[in-house]
């Protein structure tokens, strides 16, 4: 159909994050470098002739399909910023776990975003929509830049494209539970290093990998720590850290057997409630 758009929304890695202090705002000033991954959602979205409003649908029980969705939240800000009021319908088909650091729900909005402008004729530029993604949330911005990789300044939605030629293997673990995002920050002022597990920057090619969000959440959730020592015990990784907020740990290998070999190696670690993945990056 012409008035639908059935769209890839990829998830994300943090090769770094590294947290530079508190903000009067309250939020925390960062940087990071965000990578897009292999695996993706898939969005259908069709601007539709009725009444407007949303008409939000997912596969997975538990997303939230109301007005606190990122999607519609993306949707409500277009709508806002071009003055017009259009009737909308979505159906998220997810693959990317949902409280897991990988940006799903940002991707998704991102991607909505773009194609909702694309099916109204595009009154809105670029710059226009990186506002309105910036508004939505930190991670939002970076999946509507057109590179694989962007690094991000500010509380992480100023983006910038950035230079990546490495199609890393990645495997990826995200075990049952989520991490709450705005809980990691709150404690990380007042959090202390576990004695025995690497926090310090694992220098690779492409970049120092850090991430200052471990120590908070290490300290709460003991089996991520566990997990990234396991990783890096392991002869084919050649780093390990956890993503964003967590709670997915990913490791990285030189080949795409030994990541497939290492996943199985990851399930049978952490056990059957665990979501494991190989993907590389983009």
């Amino acid at each position: 159909m012409l008035n639908t758009r059935v769209l890839s929304s990829p998830a994300k890695i943090n090769l770094w994050l590294k947290i530079l202090g508190k903000r009067e705002d309250g939020f925390h000033e960062v940087a990071t470098r965000l990578v897009k991954l292999g695996i993706a959602d898939t969005v259908t979205l069709t601007l539709t002739e009725g009444a407007a409003g949303i008409d939000l649908s997912c596969n997975v029980p538990g997303i939230p399909v109301d007005d606190s969705n990122l999607v519609c939240k993306a949707l409500r800000a277009f709508e806002a910023q071009t003055g017009k009021s259009f009737g909308w319908q979505i159906h998220l088909e997810k693959s990317i776990p949902h409280g897991a650091g990988l940006g799903g729900g940002s991707s998704n909005a991102a991607v909505v975003l773009r194609a909702a402008n694309d099916l109204a004729g595009s009154p809105l530029s670029l710059e226009e929509l990186l506002r309105i993604a910036a508004s939505i949330g930190s991670d939002v911005p970076c999946f509507l830049l057109e590179t694989a990789a962007a690094d991000g300044t500010g509380r992480g939605e100023r983006v910038t494209p950035a230079e990546f030629s490495w199609k890393l293997p990645i495997v990826l673990i995200k075990p049952a539970f989520p991490v709450p995002t705005p809980w990691a920050y709150q404690k990380w002022a007042a959090s202390l290093e576990l004695p025995g597990v690497l926090y310090a920057p694992q220098l690779c090619p492409w970049g120092e990998m850090v991430n200052h969000l471990e120590r908070p959440v290490f300290e709460k959730y003991r089996l991520l720590p566990a997990l990234k020592s396991w990783l890096l015990s392991q002869n084919s990784v050649r780093a390990a850290l956890m993503s964003g907020s967590g709670s997915t740990m990913f490791a990285i290998t030189s080949t795409d057997v030994q990541a497939a070999a290492l996943a199985e190696e990851a399930r049978l670690f952490c056990g059957e409630t665990a979501w494991v993945q190989a993907t590389t990056t983009l």
